[in-house]
């Protein structure tokens, strides 16, 4: 019986959710402890048939990309603040870089090894939301996290990125 595994056919388990990696310009981005998923919504088209009022047909419509969100604990990086601050900054709109507000982002799952085993490009990415300081408490026992919400206009998985060997 089939276990979703080609190479590794011994493995019996899934991936799990805590090994992987964002990377922007190439770079993986330094303390990124949490990633929403990846979702994409397609509109449901409903129509009738002349001859078949009493049956609705369903076709596509159009398709969306949810917006992810990506948080990290807070550090001396400035990326995040970087490039949120391309969209919006405090001097006003003749500030707003427009040519550079977007990025093509790579988000990768990996093995238990590191290896990669997914990778998935996210196309027109860009900075809706942007949490610099969470909710501060002197009363918790907590890592204080920035988070910003990434818009983008599509993704798509890494067909070249195949399923690692964990034999060796």
């Amino acid at each position: 019986m089939p276990n979703g595994f080609v190479v590794n056919a011994h493995r019996t388990d899934p991936y799990k959710n805590y090994k992987f990696r964002v990377l922007w310009d190439n770079q993986p981005v330094m303390g990124v402890s949490k990633v929403s998923s990846l979702k994409r919504t397609t509109e449901v088209v409903t129509h009738r048939s002349g001859g078949e009022n009493s049956i609705d047909h369903k076709s596509p419509g159009r398709t969306s990309y949810e917006g992810i969100t990506v948080e990290r604990g807070i550090t001396h990086d400035k990326e995040f603040e970087a490039w949120a601050n391309k969209v919006h900054t405090f001097e006003g709109d003749a500030m707003m870089d427009l040519a550079g507000y977007k990025k093509e982002l790579t988000l990768e799952v990996m093995n238990e090894r590191g290896q990669v085993a997914k990778r998935y490009f996210l196309h027109a990415c860009w900075i809706s939301e942007f949490t610099a300081v969470p909710d501060l408490d002197a009363n918790a026992n907590a890592v204080a996290i920035e988070s910003m919400k990434i818009e983008l206009e599509g993704w798509e998985r890494d067909p070249d990125t195949t399923e690692p060997d964990e034999s060796a």
